[in-house]
């Protein structure tokens, strides 16, 4: 009476074998130091003007791994913090850097003018970018990238953001791939770089 259920457990048992067996022969996953996000549902669309003036998207960098952040000019230290720790980031990169694309998004729209953006940004890197849009299309990109952020203390125009401290990274095939959390290390986030730049050799 026991002999249907232990072929069903050997069968069973053979099935698990033949899944981890083929496991090992398949290709591992890379591992990261941020969070993988890859296929996420989000963060799929970014349509703004750079400080100098220009469209980007993107699409636009196409080739290069994209960090994106959302700050201000005018932050005490999450903003700076952030941009410094890339700057840091490209540093160790050293050649590599020049395959990586720094964005800084303002959620300030109304004070971070193109030309604050061009002043600011470009100091951490010549090579960063700021990107600026009205009121109303940086509410819809912050809303794509599930990016909260709110005035606080509006006296007299003297007021402070809260907002979402975490950088996205984006492959060089224009995929959302990671989600650093602030306080990153540069080493590990300029590794998580390195291993995304490997793979679209």
């Amino acid at each position: 009476m026991f002999l249907a259920p232990l072929r069903r457990l050997r069968l069973l048992a053979a099935g698990v074998l033949a899944a981890g067996l083929l496991a090992g022969c398949g290709e591992h996953a890379p591992s990261f130091h941020a969070t993988d996000i890859t296929g996420a549902d989000y963060g799929k669309s970014l349509a703004l003007t750079d400080h100098q003036g220009q469209p980007r998207t993107i699409e636009s960098f196409r080739g290069k791994v994209v960090t994106l952040f959302f700050g201000y000019t005018q932050c005490p230290d999450v903003c700076p913090t952030s941009l410094s720790t890339m700057s840091e980031v490209m540093r160790q990169l050293g050649p590599d850097a020049d395959r990586v694309q720094v964005l800084f998004v303002t959620v300030d729209p109304e004070r971070d003018t193109l030309e604050l953006l061009a002043e600011y940004v470009p100091v951490f890197d010549p090579r960063f970018l700021g990107l600026h849009g009205s009121p109303e299309r940086i509410a819809e990109v912050a809303k794509e990238f599930r990016i909260f952020y709110r005035k606080s203390g509006d006296i007299g125009g003297q007021y402070t953001i809260d907002h979402s401290a975490g950088t996205y990274v984006f492959d060089p095939e224009g995929r959302l791939r990671l989600y650093v959390r602030y306080g990153e290390t540069p080493e590990n986030l300029a590794a998580d770089i390195r291993t995304l730049l490997a793979g679209s050799r």
